[in-house]
């Protein structure tokens, strides 16, 4: 086998490789991006219904808390999942491929998002 033979299974290995990580990411990304669109609209809809109330204004702002739970609730979990970085479990795919295009630059590569390899034009000398 060559020198280029060998490069290229290489290269083919790699990008198999890199699109089976990237897809194994897919299924749990998808949770949490159907867990995160739950939780804000579940908070846009309480929080609708505090600003609605008209005894909202009447009451102070923790008795106002107590008496919408939902609301309560929803934007507390909302709160504790950012803490807990689901903004970066939701776009995790991107960050992958966008991090694999950095270090292929060094190698005149790229990716898509997928993980397919581009191989650039050899900088003329």
């Amino acid at each position: 086998m060559s020198l280029e033979q060998t490069a290229c299974e290489d290269l083919k290995a790699f990008e198999r490789r890199l699109t089976e990580v990237i897809q194994s990411i897919q299924p749990s990304t998808i949770r949490w991006r159907v867990l995160l669109a739950f939780i804000s609209i579940c908070t846009a809809i309480a929080a609708w219904q505090w600003l609605v109330d008209p005894e909202t204004m009447q009451v102070s702002f923790l008795y106002s808390l107590y008496n919408h739970l939902f609301f309560t609730i929803a934007s507390l979990l909302l709160v504790i999942l950012f803490v807990c970085g689901i903004h970066k479990r939701v776009v995790a795919p991107s960050i992958v491929a966008s991090r694999a295009r950095q270090v292929l630059t060094d190698f005149n590569m790229s990716c898509d998002d997928t993980g397919k390899l581009i191989l650039k034009p050899r900088p003329s000398s």
